[in-house]
């Protein structure tokens, strides 16, 4: 599965990451940028250290899984 990562710097200075399964690709990044500009305008996610307060990187990542048969 494939998953559109927001990473923002909280008001400790620490790395927070946001996860969206199964982005539109290629992203475009321009629009990546302004989502997360408005995350930031909205103050509408607030980390153990506190609330997001600038943007860090944005990457898409893939992750597979490959089950193991344990009967």
């Amino acid at each position: 599965m494939k998953t559109l990562n927001l990473v923002f710097l909280n008001e400790q200075g620490k790395s927070v990451t946001l996860s969206v399964n199964d982005p539109v690709e290629p992203a475009d990044p321009a629009a990546v940028k302004s989502a997360m500009q408005e995350i930031l305008a909205q103050n509408v996610f607030i980390s153990t250290g506190g609330l997001l307060t600038q943007i860090k990187s944005a990457r898409i990542s893939e992750n597979n899984a490959t089950p193991i048969p344990v009967d």
